[in-house]
């Protein structure tokens, strides 16, 4: 059975395609490309249709990761297939809770520097869309920083499906 993840910022843009081209290249590494299904969106529908940013896709490419992507808005229908929805930021947090039809849909939702030991008290990954290139490579720090707890909760959920 197909465990899903989706990461969800404002735009679909910067942060939530540079999270998933992460976590999809984690998933791949652990074999479980098979098990896992990865994909983004946004909380806002300003730039559906569009790719990512130029500057997220030069610091995916410079770090060695890849991305084919075309924004989207994220649906309040699919919580039902989702079992795990990943947002960027607390503001992101909140309205996909709101969004969310029951309350079980609304406890998917999970900021996503939660899986990171190391982060304390802000657990936002702040949106880099208007500053420059390097306000990208921090994002993808943090982005990478909290792949590996994520991937360890994600494969212990899997591991609870097939026991």
């Amino acid at each position: 059975m197909t465990y899903r993840v989706c990461f969800v910022c404002t735009g679909n843009i910067c942060r939530s395609p540079m999270a998933e081209s992460v976590f999809r290249a984690r998933v791949a590494e652990a074999g479980l490309d098979g098990l896992v299904e990865v994909d983004s969106a946004g909380t806002g529908d300003w730039h559906e249709g569009e790719g990512a940013d130029p500057r997220t896709l030069s610091v995916l490419e410079g770090n060695g990761y890849t991305l084919d992507h075309t924004a989207r808005m994220f649906e309040r229908s699919w919580f039902a297939r989702l079992d795990l929805v990943i947002a960027l930021d607390a503001g992101h947090l909140r309205a996909l809770r709101r969004l969310a039809p029951t309350a079980e849909d609304a406890e998917k939702v999970r900021l996503l520097r939660s899986y990171d030991p190391a982060a304390r008290d802000d657990l936002d990954v702040p949106d880099p869309y208007y500053g420059g290139r390097d306000g990208f490579a921090a994002c993808l720090e943090m982005v990478e920083a909290a792949a590996d707890g994520l991937l360890a909760a994600v494969s212990e959920n899997l591991e609870g499906r097939v026991s």
